[in-house]
């Protein structure tokens, strides 16, 4: 069977080259007994990719269970996958057979499989390396037949580093990678899709199909999609259930796009390449400003041990420099060198924090509220661009209406 027939019978649209790839290794693999790892962002419909390989296997006529890791508790996950005996733990008031004495000579398919405890990853381990496991509360070996199919969205290299996922489980469940691209990836499949569900929809609505327009293609293309297949799929439903117009222009569609992060202002940038969470860049901040304070204190403390001489030791001396050139304002006053010798005490009134007459003066901080920083922002780009809300949410990077609800939120 080729890629053609195989997205024929599975109703699967998509040009992709990178599809087709996972297609074509998926029709390879499926007559082996190879262990399968599937990998892609939430959504794009990793779920199809292990059916293919059991409907085109030799396992076709025997069970095929699939299994969402995520969606059972920790406590009992051993018992659904291995079963457990009559009293084995509180509630069992009978024996009980796992998804894998269940699926014996079919194809069990693991989602999430990153999601399973570390003592879960030990016994599915042995699974796949001698086919044998123990039931919960039962000392017997079984053995069993199944070809194991597991997926993820999650980067498993990652959880290896963090101690969260067993490296040779890795290792045994990677042994074919099939990875599925994602919606922003297939740009020339993004409105494909949209026409099916579109057409889905309409039969089961009974009502006309809806269209876009030239503007609304584009826009549709444009967009990131987080949410992938499953997120273009439950859009295109919205639009058909609501919209009385079938014709649907750019300006329809993007009241069903979500703005996405471009909303929550302000927006930190890390210079590293993985980004740091918002607490994480707060903590940077404070411990930059609490060496900042440590280095002016030092500075402060030899000035007053020589008695107001600017002439610092040679291990202070490139600090000095640098404490003294931030806080001495250079607008209305000439520099100051640690060259100079002997300047008189009250030459320090030029220093915004005197430390002679005021050692105990409060110390007015900087607001790190990212309410603050929203508003002054927003205020700039409205003074830069005259009031002009559009030009001021583009300098932004929001779109208008979310600036005018800023506006109205913060009383500006």
């Amino acid at each position: 069977m080729n890629t053609l027939q195989v997205k024929q019978r599975f109703g699967i649209i998509g040009q992709s080259d990178a599809l087709d790839r996972a297609i074509e290794t998926c029709i390879r693999v499926a007559p082996t007994d190879l262990s399968v790892l599937i990998t892609g962002e939430s959504g794009v419909g990793k779920e199809i990719m292990p059916q293919i390989i059991h409907q085109l296997s030799a396992r076709k006529h025997n069970n095929y269970i699939a299994v969402n890791c995520g969606a059972i508790p920790e406590g009992t996950i051993d018992s659904e996958l291995f079963g457990h005996e009559k009293g084995s733990f509180t509630g069992a008031q009978g024996a009980r057979k796992g998804y894998f004495e269940e699926a014996n000579g079919g194809t069990i398919f693991l989602d999430e499989v990153a999601e399973l405890p570390i003592q879960t990853q030990v016994r599915l381990l042995r699974v796949l390396e001698t086919g044998e496991y123990i039931k919960v509360g039962s000392s017997k070996v079984l053995k069993t037949d199944v070809r194991i199919v597991a997926a993820t969205n999650v980067d498993i290299p990652k959880a290896i580093e963090k101690g969260n996922f067993r490296e040779d489980l890795y290792y045994r469940l990677n042994t074919v990678p099939v990875r599925i691209p994602a919606l922003r990836e297939r740009k020339l499949d993004i409105h494909l899709l949209f026409r099916k569900f579109a057409s889905d929809f309409a039969e089961k609505y009974r009502m006309p199909s809806i269209k876009l327009d030239n503007e609304a293609i584009k826009l549709l293309i444009s967009h990131h999609w987080p949410g992938n297949i499953r997120q273009l799929k439950n859009i295109t439903e919205q639009i058909s259930v609501i919209e009385a117009n079938r014709e649907i222009n750019a300006d329809v569609l993007r009241k069903y796009l979500p703005e996405g992060s471009s909303t929550k202002l302000p927006m930190l940038a890390s210079s590293t390449k993985e980004s740091l969470s918002e607490r994480e860049i707060l903590y940077k901040l404070l411990f930059e400003l609490k060496k900042d304070m440590n280095d002016m204190k030092k500075v402060i403390f030899e000035i007053l041990q020589n008695n107001g001489n600017l002439e610092f030791s040679k291990e202070n001396e490139d600090l000095a420099q640098r404490v003294l050139h931030d806080v001495i304002s250079t607008d209305d006053i000439s520099p100051i060198s640690p060259a100079d010798n002997n300047i008189d005490t009250n030459s320090f009134n030029r220093i915004q924090v005197d430390p002679f007459t005021d050692m105990n003066a409060e110390v007015v901080e900087e607001s790190l509220s990212l309410e603050d920083k929203e508003i002054e922002l927003i205020k700039k780009a409205l003074e830069k661009h005259k009031g002009r809300r559009k030009n001021a949410a583009r300098e932004l990077g929001i779109s208008e209406r979310t600036l005018y609800r800023k506006i109205k939120e913060y009383d500006l």
